[in-house]
């Protein structure tokens, strides 16, 4: 069992940054990939990015390429999202998940977190 717990949400200006972080307790967590999805009002949960606990590649939504960015701590089981340049269209909640590989599909990932709100504003 992993659990996730995501914080750092809040509002923000355009143009702003934010920095999420999740943190994963539980079993070990190297075997996992650590993803971020969102859920923007009346849409469904789309795919922001992943990071692999073991060796640390990463894969980004085109949409969030070059404006966010994905790492982790393996020392303290904390995956960050640092999110730059955000527009209104990045306002959703925002969850982190532990799946077995990279992937942008939701269903191939176990574990989920609570979910944190991003909202901006313009």
């Amino acid at each position: 069992q992993v659990q996730l717990v995501e914080s750092g949400g809040g509002l923000v200006q355009t143009g702003g940054s934010l920095r999420l972080s999740c943190a994963a307790s539980g079993r070990t967590l190297r075997p996992y990939v650590m993803g971020w999805f969102r859920q923007p009002p009346g849409k469904e949960r789309e795919f922001v990015g992943a990071i692999r606990w073991s060796g640390g590649s990463t894969a980004y939504a085109d949409s969030v390429k070059g404006r966010f960015t994905i790492s982790r701590d393996n020392a303290k089981n904390l995956v960050y999202l640092q999110m730059n340049s955000l527009k209104p269209e990045d306002t959703a909640i925002y969850y982190c998940a532990a799946g077995g590989d990279i992937s942008s599909d939701s269903k191939r990932y176990r574990y989920w977190g609570q979910g944190t709100q991003v909202t901006v504003s313009s």
